[in-house]
């Protein structure tokens, strides 16, 4: 059986005689077909983003776009005179996308060769399979989540904050303060497990051990009470930045362990990771009980290591330790902490669960 191909996380359309019929130089009133209006909205709908990188005006082509009423959909537009694989890495880069997840679409071969000789990861597709694209397994996720029905959304909300923050006169921690950021903890139920099985697999640089649990793990843990599976979510006055990380924990006595701590790289910037952090010692403190981590070090996930680091594990032994299962692979480390109490943090609002009910 073949395997399955790797998602596609954003189309980057060309325009004439791609996304509209014919050529807006020779004609101002170009339209776009129903049937592309259909697409722009069904991979838009499952999550996937959606650009443009077109050889025009940039202020004719986006008048147009807006009085189409589809300029909503597009993310880090490129219009110009310029390379279109420049623009299409250009694009990949602002969104922090790997260019193996970038398709592009153009009536040209010639473009669509100019892109796959310069970024050959790029997967390029002609004009006339635009109406297929949203049959092709590359553009069909199994599961379509909450989050990703609103992903468009969410980074269009991360475009206007990181704008405000550019132009923001005080220091950084002023600026999260006057971001009304609320992070919620919860404890994980059916409808969350695609979405956590979702950031356990899109996640690699903060990923504590890059251990990936599939939906039959997770939803096994649920109903194991020696299990906490946590998730959580961050919100601000821009909007929601959706689930934006996942902790798996196993209670023992006298101590709990840490067996996956996975955050979403989007909220580094905004200290989520130590935030989460500092909220479970501060209940492992209440609790009375130390705390251990499973850590594997990788070359990308080296902030989840200073997270923990700063937070006080170390590789100090413990006599609490020895009761625990061994670790999934050779490679992992299990980092110690003896809990002591923790001050709420000073950026954010937290909505959380007592885990000592």
């Amino acid at each position: 059986m073949p395997n399955q191909p790797a998602l596609v996380k954003c189309l980057i359309w060309d325009l004439d005689n791609t996304l509209w019929q014919g050529t807006l130089l020779e004609d101002p009133e170009v339209q776009i077909p129903e049937g592309i209006r259909e697409v722009i909205s069904t991979l838009d709908s499952r999550g996937i983003l959606q650009s443009i990188s077109s050889k025009n005006d940039y202020d004719h082509a986006w008048e147009r776009i807006e009085k189409l009423g589809v300029a909503e959909y597009f993310v880090h537009p490129q219009v110009g005179w310029g390379r279109k694989s420049d623009a299409v890495v250009h694009i990949a880069q602002q969104l922090n996308f790997a260019v193996g997840t970038i398709a592009f679409i153009d009536d040209q071969a010639a473009e669509r060769a100019e892109v796959a000789f310069r970024a050959p990861e790029v997967r390029c597709y002609a004009a006339d399979q635009a109406l297929a694209l949203p049959g092709l397994a590359e553009f069909s996720p199994t599961v379509v989540t909450v989050d990703a029905r609103r992903r468009r959304q969410t980074y269009q909300a991360s475009f206007r904050r990181d704008a405000e923050r550019e132009s923001f006169p005080g220091a950084d921690e002023e600026f999260l303060r006057s971001l009304d950021l609320v992070m919620t903890i919860k404890r994980a139920d059916a409808e969350d497990l695609s979405r956590v099985e979702e950031l356990t697999l899109r996640t690699s640089q903060m990923n504590a051990t890059g251990v990936h649990y599939s939906d039959a793990e997770l939803r096994g843990l649920l109903d194991d009470p020696g299990h906490e599976v946590l998730t959580v979510s961050l919100s601000d006055r821009f909007g929601p930045h959706g689930a934006v990380g996942v902790l798996l924990l196993a209670n023992h006595p006298g101590i709990w362990h840490l067996k996956l701590l996975a955050t979403s790289c989007r909220v580094v910037s905004f200290g989520a990771g130590a935030v989460i952090l500092n909220w479970l010692i501060d209940q492992a403190a209440s609790a009375g009980v130390h705390l251990a981590a499973d850590f594997r070090p990788t070359d990308r996930n080296r902030m989840m290591d200073i997270a923990y680091r700063f937070a006080g594990f170390t590789d100090e032994p413990c006599p609490c330790l020895a009761g625990l299962e061994l670790a999934a692979a050779d490679d992992i480390q299990r980092l110690h902490l003896a809990a002591a109490p923790r001050a709420a943090p000073a950026t954010m609002q937290l909505i959380t669960p007592d885990l000592l009910k």
